[in-house]
């Protein structure tokens, strides 16, 4: 359905859909684009139908790797906006920690979300995760309790997991008719309507916008005195995020549902309050409801914060308004290679009209550049239009120097936006082509993989001469070693995963660096005092001028910080990255005529590792937050084996019949451990990991690791 009208910005709202792997993202966003006209067949993860899941390699494993971006459109039948039409934006993100990147982006763009929680499982741990992600960014949600039709479903169970996980004020809009076989419907606390749907099936073709369920004021007697009860408790709960409908709810005043429905909006806007909805979107159950929800309580570009950036030529706070004639700017979020159109920029336009043919400023890189197309995105599919307004999320060809995080702007109004972090990559593996022509295309085929994911990195070991790729996580690399064979026509030999290992210093220390060479004609000569002291975990890297009197000219101290930068990167140790830790140059000396940028260089290399040689070097090794779901009769045994894994147990929780053993355990430990769980629990038992920290390395293993390492560069 093709839809080129141009909408109000009160009439658009940009969301995303986040949750842990499995809790049912991908058919919630199935069924929105059903019911809202989008698509005329619901697409399913076993049969490899769905339209956001359009990649191969998420077609055969039945999971989201990449975000896809669409737009829909809806018509609310209750509340604030009923019968007013309304354009929504929507980026279904992966669940998969290995994909964190995705999320991260993802959000950092979007004016609001759906947490979609497992009814049977409550709050997991990638759940934790992408709500602080939403957090960070400030992101209003409301939250969709799924697969109440699940045997095990406990719909307080969630809500109290999400009081205690999250530490979300939730606001709970509706109760469930029945649970698990029996599920089927829900009552709206504020209008006391019971929503019932009817058998699982869809109907034969499209009936209005959506399968088909009756509205009845008839709640069912069992449940009467329980709809009152938490009536009366949201009423209370919204009541205290308004001062004005406080006092009349003190006061005993009968208190409007549009009232109620406003104080609440505004509550969810300003992350007062989270709504509650519960469904099963695979039995077609629950899915309007929210879809109204999402229009009537979440906020259009209009109700967020005006944007915040700085300006490059002044570096003074500068803000931008949602407004089509305001200055462009606009924030580049995500770079996908598309086989037909080529390089897409994806980005979110918070301010402004980007007309295509037209020429962007990227303030990022200090280059212009020309929007050849602009496209609305549906998944895979695209849609040409002429130009994109504030609010707006399109995708840009054309853009031939513009990366993830960049800044397009009005080259006359410069102005920086607020860049996307992404976590470092903890594992990685060595990569090498099987036949010369391999070798050529190899290089291109990372590049461009690296370009869409931020947290793929590149690096050569100039020592054996490998190409090292690094990541989140192994299923991370084995999609990017497959997309490399399927999409570039790329056969390489592959090493076994790598865990990524840093160093880093104990104590403080100081070091000298003389380079002084003499070959006829000019020579070298380079001389630095370094001083090395240790910074907390996660700070990384930090450089200090300490230089008085001119003991070093400015351009050589410049080459000095990039000996250390190059001498930091290649270790010294193992041949692992230093991290964690300040550099300060505080003396030297220089010749008016041999001294060089190389000279230098080589001193400072020289330097440091004089320094880091008094300073205790050691190993950093990557920890994993760990979480083992296995049936209770196994606890005794997973607890043992992790704990012979150097796991340190934070807790046991139940989950129906689960016992949830939440870990923390070095990645080291962790190769192989699917087969090894399996084997231990009959094949009952699975595990989920996501990168939490890093930790020194006991001092007996970095010896056994010290005596087996080939590394040249070691310290005595």
């Amino acid at each position: 359905m093709k839809d080129t009208t141009s909408y109000e910005l009160d009439k658009i709202i940009n969301i995303g859909i986040i949750a842990h792997i499995d809790a049912g993202k991908t058919t919630t966003t199935e069924r929105i684009l059903f019911y809202t006209g989008k698509t005329h067949k619901i697409g399913d993860i076993d049969e490899g139908t769905t339209v956001m899941d359009w990649m191969a390699q998420e077609k055969e494993r039945g999971i989201t790797i990449v975000s896809a971006a669409t737009t829909a459109f809806w018509i609310p039948t209750d509340g604030l906006q009923k019968g007013i039409r309304h354009k929504v934006n929507i980026i279904d993100t992966p669940g998969h920690v290995d994909f964190t990147a995705e999320v991260e982006r993802s959000l950092r763009v979007l004016d609001g979300g759906i947490t979609v929680l497992d009814a049977e499982e409550g709050v997991q741990s990638q759940s934790e995760t992408v709500w602080r992600q939403a957090d960070k960014y400030k992101v209003p949600r409301i939250c969709f309790v799924n697969k109440m039709d699940k045997l095990g479903a406990d719909f307080f169970a969630t809500i109290k997991s999400i009081e205690d996980k999250l530490g979300a004020n939730p606001a709970i809009m509706v109760l469930p008719i029945g649970v698990e076989s029996s599920f089927r419907g829900i009552v709206d606390l504020l209008s006391k309507k019971a929503y019932i749907w009817g058998s699982d099936d869809l109907p034969a073709g499209r009936q209005g916008l959506g399968a088909k369920y009756e509205v009845s004021d008839e709640i069912p007697e069992e449940m009467k005195s329980q709809v009152e009860e938490y009536r009366h408790k949201l009423i209370e709960k919204i009541a205290e995020t308004d001062d004005k409908l406080l006092e009349k709810y003190l006061h005993n005043q009968e208190l409007s549902t549009g009232e109620l429905q406003e104080a609440l909006r505004r509550a969810v806007i300003s992350y007062k309050l989270v709504p509650i909805y519960a469904g099963s979107s695979l039995r077609n159950k629950g899915v309007q409801p929210l879809l109204d929800a999402v229009v009537n309580y979440l906020p259009s570009p209009l109700n967020v914060p005006d944007i915040l950036g700085i300006n490059p030529k002044t570096n003074a706070g500068e803000t931008r308004k949602a407004e089509e004639s305001a200055p462009i700017s606009a924030l580049a979020f995500k770079i996908q290679i598309d086989p037909h159109v080529g390089r897409l920029t994806y980005c979110r336009v918070y301010s402004g009209t980007i007309t295509s043919g037209s020429y962007i400023y990227n303030s990022t890189k200090n280059t212009t550049e020309r929007v050849g197309r602009i496209l609305l995105m549906h998944a895979n599919h695209r849609e040409e239009v002429k130009q994109a307004l504030a609010g707006e999320i399109v995708a840009l060809v054309g853009l031939k120097e513009t990366t993830t995080g960049d800044t397009l702007c009005d080259k006359d109004h410069p102005i920086v936006l607020e860049r996307i972090s992404f976590p470092e990559p903890v594992i990685s593996l060595a990569i090498e082509p099987k036949t010369k022509a391999d070798q050529e295309k190899l290089g291109f085929s990372l590049k461009r993989l690296s370009d869409e994911d931020p947290t793929f990195s590149i690096k050569i070991n100039h020592e054996t001469g490998q190409t090292i790729i690094s990541g989140m996580g192994e299923l991370q690399l084995e999609i990017m070693v497959d997309r490399m064979k399927r999409e570039f026509g790329v056969l390489a030999n592959v090493g076994a995963p790598q865990v990524a290992y840093k160093e880093t210093i104990k104590k403080l220390a100081e070091g000298e660096g003389k380079y002084i060479r003499q070959s006829g004609g000019r020579g070298q000569y380079g001389h630095c005092f370094l001083r090395v002291s240790p910074k907390p975990r996660g700070e990384g890297f930090e450089f200090v001028d300490a230089i008085r009197g001119g003991a070093i000219p400015a351009e050589f101290v410049a080459s000095v910080e990039k000996g250390v930068k190059e001498t930091m990167e290649n270790g010294i140790l193992l041949g692992y990255p230093m991290v964690d830790m300040e550099v300060t140059v505080y003396d030297g000396s220089y010749h008016d005529v041999d001294s060089s940028d190389i000279a230098f260089k080589i001193a400072a290399s020289q330097a440091l590792q004089a320094a880091v040689r008094k300073a205790d070097l050691t190993l950093l090794e990557p920890i994993m937050k760990t979480e083992v779901t296995t049936p209770s009769e196994f606890m005794g045994d997973v607890i043992g084996d992790l704990s012979a894994k150097r796991a340190q147990i934070l807790g046991t929780e139940e989950r129906g019949k689960a016992t949830v053993i939440l870990a923390t355990v070095p990645l080291s430990e962790l190769s192989g451990y699917a087969t090894t769980l399996r084997s231990m629990s009959q094949g009952r038992a699975s595990y989920y990991m996501e990168p939490s920290h890093y930790e020194e390395v006991p001092k007996n293993i970095q010896e056994q690791m010290l005596a087996k390492s080939t590394f040249t560069g070691r310290v005595a």
